[in-house]
């Protein structure tokens, strides 16, 4: 009898071990943790979604935007800068409106980068605009005349005219309160009356700055927000064409 050699088979008993997700820092969870939060009115519910699901991702979230668009550059302190960053962000909590389709990652990362970019424009025009006067001798001439230009108290017919003005700004506001009625415009007119009223706080004001602080304050989608401005317009140039008294005094 004769048996037939052959080669063994040999079997790879090793698994496949499959691919580990990586845990997205701002998922699902995250969003469903933001949603429970704005339904909840218990204190101590809404302080642990907070700490436990929503602040870890605000806090990354803000982390990344800094040091992916140099942000941190312009600031003395990076901890300190993501830490009011992450506030910003708490305090806008309430204003995601999930309904109009767009997810929590996308809202709060683009509030988040706006905000930084204000920030960072804001601390750069302090420090280009702040200069030591200890050496003032050795400033140029162009320098000296700016200083010397905002160094005085203004004069109180200026003071009379600008107080006039904002008194003439509020009926006016007034005016067109009374004849909107669309929710997204009462929003809008409503914003715009708080950022005349809070304009001595502003730090930053150029076009974009101010759309921002309008799309913060009112909640509305820059598509609402453009449609609502528009309608607003109108109203005001119907004010103006009817109102002679108002328009005379502002602009004389």
């Amino acid at each position: 009898m004769t048996y037939l050699k052959g080669k063994r088979k040999t079997f790879n008993t090793k698994r496949k071990r499959g691919k580990r997700k990586k845990r997205l820092y701002f998922g699902p969870e995250t969003d469903v943790a933001i949603l429970d939060y704005q339904k909840s009115e218990c204190i101590d519910t809404r302080k642990k979604l907070y700490t436990n699901s929503i602040q870890p991702s605000f806090s990354k979230l803000a982390e990344n935007l800094i040091f992916i668009h140099g942000f941190a550059k312009n600031h003395h302190s990076y901890e300190a800068l993501k830490g009011d960053c992450v506030s910003f962000l708490f305090e806008t909590l309430q204003k995601f409106d999930a309904s109009k389709g767009s997810k929590a990652f996308s809202y709060f990362n683009v509030v988040a980068k706006n905000w930084l970019i204000i920030q960072s424009k804001k601390r750069v025009k302090n420090v280009t605009r702040n200069l030591s006067l200890s050496n003032f001798k050795d400033f140029k001439s162009k320098d000296k005349e700016i200083i010397e230009a905002h160094n005085h108290v203004p004069s109180q017919d200026n003071i009379i005219i600008s107080e006039e003005n904002k008194v003439i700004l509020d009926e006016i506001i007034t005016k067109i309160k009374k004849r909107v009625s669309n929710p997204n415009d009462v929003a809008c007119i409503n914003a715009v009356e708080h950022l005349f009223g809070h304009i001595d706080d502003l730090d930053f004001l150029n076009k974009r700055a101010i759309f921002v602080y309008m799309r913060e304050i009112s909640g509305l989608t820059p598509k609402q927000l453009s449609v609502s401005m528009s309608n607003i317009r109108k109203i005001y140039r119907d004010i103006k064409k009817s109102d002679i008294e108002y328009f005379s005094l502002f602009f004389n």
